[in-house]
């Protein structure tokens, strides 16, 4: 969203594109580095409504594209003069009249509210009920007494995380500091004080802050220490003395409060936190022990996002940076639970909201490291980051194939069948998996749907079955290429070379030779093929030792198969009992468990009683019959703990059970071993 300053800006250019750096400066009593960075904040709004940037000369002048001036001008407004004073939207009388409540030292009444905002009693009622929506998220009240009019209930956190979130929303208005300064009677004395010990603290943490967090943080300053020596008392939060008292940021508050001696530790410790989660414009100063674990965090994300994304990402170190300077507030932000409610409003661009699934797809690695869910509004700032720099490079995915799978089988099935199709498509962006009630409300745009049933769809539909063969997938291959492209281009199959390699040669590194293989024959996508993992992927071998293969030549139902196969996991605390009850019954619900001939793969959600990852193999020689319709022969049951530890051993399972040849090697096994030696070779791949 732009900000009241940056409005007037963006339509003074779009109403008068020969307008000067320096004009705009006189105009709107800004400052250079004011300017710049309202033109960047400009920028980022344009690039996500698809518009193309404006550019200054060297001579301070602009270069403005003629879609920008007809997308802005349809609601072009008449620019303010200094001495005006405009009229609030509904939005800003809300935040104008939270802030009142928040600074003020009066009881304050609707006549307060009236005569400062020039609205009617009834109109501030509907603002006071809309206030009180705007602040549930905070988990705060507004009550009204005759003693001590409106006032705010709650945990004095939220009260100044609201605090510090209604202070840059006033200071966004046209004449903000103004306004704050009369809201909350702070003197100019006060600010020139705070904006000295602001920069102090730049120079000794040898950073600079962004120029809205330079303009917000002695305002910031200023009302957080009037409520503490009004005796506003922060409540015991988690705040972790270690973690904090050892960074630069605290001695920077000790210098910021050197002559406040009766400021208790954990108000300092707050503060801290304030100037951790302050975001900054350029520092030399990451090398604490968060940014060393940051780092390979924000590595594996991008790494992530790029595979999903089927792109290279150019001068990949530079964004690093750029990632780690925005993250690193970021993190204290989301552990603290600071991160503004506010979330993004507006039209956003078919691309930007691609990039932001994808974005949120990807963000694994760094909820690793924060212990806790990223907010969608700090995830739409990542992706805003990553955005722009795609921009700026030339890359999009707009013209790529966009890829959905839906299936009904199960999670198990559906994120193994997104698996595979994703390693025989790699040059199509795969949005999600989906279950048929998840597709039919779907948001975002596809080009290509892939599923094991028919489904009335105006895209193009490929309907295959949830594992493939080798040959099946060679044939599904060219069918799709042929049905997107209208054409199949001359490839060379790099499994049937290995093969080739290994009757005349011993593969000691299989993947790598693969992936030379595929870099070779094809340089400029090759890298796409590339499997990065995050850490080590269980392996089959991993999952299924000795101890939990039984054999045997019968059993009496399918249900005494399931309890028999579950044993080695309930035996080794695995599985609570309760869990094998809800495999037996699942398997009546779900007939998709059947993967292959003779092959079964029961298994529960992880509520039911999963403690640890984990399967057991049960052989039945003779078989079972399982519905009438299957003789089963192999039962792999499976503890999942969630949807991804087990995911790479059981697509080797699956590249197992898709020959013929091992399957029946496996089911005549006389031994233990024979069976394992088996597993242990597709462990490898």
């Amino acid at each position: 969203m732009l900000s009241g300053r940056d409005k007037m800006i963006l339509d003074e250019l779009t109403s008068n594109p020969n307008v000067s750096s320096m004009d705009i400066e006189r105009k709107f009593d800004l400052t250079r580095r004011q300017l710049g960075y309202s033109i960047t904040k400009i920028n980022e709004w344009l690039i996500t409504h698809d518009l193309p940037t404006i550019e200054r000369t060297r001579q301070g002048y602009f270069v403005i594209d003629q879609a920008v001036i007809t997308k802005v001008s349809g609601a072009e407004k008449p620019a303010l003069s200094s001495n005006e004073k405009p009229i609030l939207r509904e939005d800003e009388r809300v935040q104008y009249i939270l802030m009142m409540i928040l600074s003020s030292d009066e009881e304050l009444s609707l006549n307060h509210f009236t005569f400062e905002l020039d609205v009617s009693k009834n109109t501030i009622l509907n603002d006071l009920k809309q206030a009180q929506h705007y602040i549930d998220d905070y988990e705060l009240t507004i009550r009204y007494s005759r003693k001590y009019g409106y006032v705010l209930e709650g945990k004095e956190f939220q009260i100044r995380k609201l605090l510090m979130h209604m202070t840059f929303h006033i200071l966004q208005m046209v004449n903000g500091e103004s306004r704050l300064k009369k809201i909350a009677a702070i003197q100019d004395e006060e600010v020139i004080e705070f904006k000295n010990r602001v920069e102090k603290v730049e120079n000794q943490l040898n950073l600079k802050f962004t120029d809205e967090k330079h303009r917000l943080m002695p305002y910031i300053l200023i009302l957080l220490l009037r409520r503490i020596t009004n005796g506003n008392q922060m409540e015991a939060f988690s705040i972790e003395y270690k973690e904090l008292s050892n960074t630069k940021e605290y001695r920077a508050t000790e210098e910021l409060l050197y002559d406040m001696e009766d400021i208790p530790l954990s108000e300092r410790l707050f503060i801290t936190l304030h100037l951790l989660t302050t975001n900054i414009f350029s520092s030399e100063m990451l090398e604490d022990d968060l940014m060393t674990n940051l780092l390979p965090a924000v590595d594996n994300m991008l790494r992530h996002f790029e595979k999903s994304a089927v792109i290279h990402l150019q001068d990949r170190n530079q964004l690093v940076d750029k990632l780690m300077q925005h993250l690193k507030p970021a993190y204290y932000r989301i552990k603290y639970q600071l991160t503004d409610t506010i979330v993004f409003q507006g039209s956003l661009s078919k691309e930007f909201k691609e990039l932001h699934h994808l974005v949120k797809r990807s963000i694994g690695p760094l909820q690793k490291l924060v212990g806790s869910d990223i907010p969608d509004n700090e995830i739409a700032f990542i992706t805003m980051l990553i955005g722009g720099w795609m921009n700026k490079h030339g890359e999009s995915i707009d013209k790529k194939v966009k890829a959905i799978v839906v299936c009904p089988q199960g999670v198990s099935v559906s994120r193994l069948m997104y698996n595979e199709l994703r390693e025989l498509f790699p040059e199509f962006v795969f949005l999600d998996y989906l279950s048929v009630r998840e597709y039919l409300k779907y948001p975002l745009e596809y080009d290509v749907i892939f599923s094991p049933i028919n489904l009335e769809t105006n895209k193009k539909l490929f309907v295959t079955k949830a594992f493939l063969g080798r040959e099946e997938k060679y044939r599904l291959r060219k069918h799709v290429m042929l049905g997107v492209h209208g054409f199949v281009s001359d490839e060379v199959d790099v499994e049937q070379l290995i093969d080739l390699i290994s009757n005349h040669a011993t593969i000691h590194q299989e993947k790598e030779l693969r992936e030379a293989l595929l870099q070779y024959l094809d340089p400029k996508n090759g890298g796409n093929f590339v499997t990065h993992q995050e850490g080590h992927d269980l392996d089959l071998d991993d999952l299924i030792n000795k101890k939990s293969i039984t054999l045997v030549d019968d059993v009496d139902s399918w249900e005494a198969a399931i309890r028999l196969s579950a044993k080695p996991l309930i035996d080794h605390g695995k599985i609570e009992p309760q869990y094998v009850d809800a495999m037996i019954r699942y398997c009546e619900e779900d007939p998709y468990i059947v993967i292959a001939p003779g092959v079964a793969i029961p298994h529960a959600a992880p509520e039911d009683g999963a403690r640890e990852v984990g399967m057991s193999l049960l052989r039945i020689k003779n078989g079972v019959s399982y519905t009438n319709d299957y003789d089963i022969h192999l039962i792999i049951a499976i503890s999942a703990v969630d949807k991804q530890q087990h995911i790479h051993a059981l697509m080797q399972l699956m590249n197992l059970v898709g020959s013929e040849k091992e399957c029946n090697q496996l089911i005549n096994a006389d031994s233990v071993e024979d069976i394992y030696a088996i597993i242990q070779h597709y462990s490898k791949d």
